[in-house]
């Protein structure tokens, strides 16, 4: 059997920047640490850091009641709000928000107070786009589908600013800003989805379009493996969606002649490497 590995599957660079932070703070020997909701969406990370005393906040009423501590923003982001009350909470803020989603939050902080309706594009409960939605002063509103889109309205007059949750499909993004623009209102854009989203997307359809089966490796929780699930389904109808090599079925891959390997960026390499040794050696 021939095995294909996505050369940029695995940890992004934001998302490594956020676990390595929090490894850095046990070596270090600090005490009560915290991460404001998982620290990535992968169950066998966020297992590891509990196992080693860090904790999960998961809300600000829990920020208010746990003892003082450091919390880490994960590279998702957080509102303004938010990070304003943890920080009046008395605890030690570590931000690592990713730098690109970073990026964003400026922008629409900008955009918001020159009076700009914004626009993200992206899934309305992400952690990610609830962050990005908290830098904004004004009006704002997410669209996700189609017909979202469709229905969209804004005031008489009023000039709109798009942006993209970062990990969002950039095919679609294109698509659902092209409706929007249709509407004919004063309309700026900022295509903020992630290179490395775009590349790892790319290179995941290319190589489910010369496999006879794709295994794509992420947390059930990561949208961004969601949707290379997705994108490698609609290439190859044998894409098998694990988080780990327990939940890989090697009978489905019997008389397979090829396999494609591609990883969510919350997914450890070690996990990669575990699936395509096992795939190589049974087969």
């Amino acid at each position: 059997m021939e095995v294909y590995v996505a050369k940029s599957a695995g940890f992004c660079f934001g998302v490594k920047k956020a676990v390595d932070t929090v490894y850095d703070l046990i070596n270090k020997g600090v005490e009560n640490i915290y991460t404001y909701g998982p620290i990535i969406h992968n169950e066998n990370v966020v297992s590891d850091l509990e196992s080693k005393g860090v904790k999960i906040i998961e809300n600000l009423d829990d920020a208010k009641n746990v003892d003082k501590g450091t919390v880490v923003i994960r590279s998702h982001g957080v509102s303004r709000d938010e990070y304003e009350t943890i920080k009046a909470c008395g605890h030690e803020v570590i931000d690592a928000t990713c730098p690109f989603v970073k990026k964003i939050h400026n922008a629409v902080s900008t955009a918001s107070d020159e009076g700009k309706h914004i626009v993200i594009i992206g899934d309305k409960n992400h952690p990610e786009v609830c962050g990005i939605k908290g830098w904004s002063n004004g009006p704002v509103s997410i669209i996700k589908t189609e017909d979202e889109a469709d229905n969209f309205e804004a005031a008489e007059g009023e000039k709109i600013f798009i942006v993209a949750q970062t990990t969002f499909n950039y095919k679609k993004f294109e698509y659902l800003v092209e409706k929007i623009s249709k509407k004919r209102y004063d309309i700026s854009c900022l295509n903020t989805i992630c290179n490395a989203t775009h590349v790892r997307q790319e290179e995941a359809m290319q190589i489910a379009k010369n496999v006879d089966a794709m295994i794509v490796i992420g947390g059930k929780h990561s949208s961004n493996t969601q949707k290379l699930f997705e994108i490698c389904k609609s290439q190859c109808e044998n894409t098998y969606y694990i988080q780990e090599l327990v939940d890989l079925d090697l009978n489905d891959l019997k008389s397979i002649g090829s396999v494609g390997i591609t990883a969510g960026a919350s997914t450890p390499n070690n996990i990669i490497e575990e699936v395509q040794t096992h795939v190589r050696s049974k087969f």
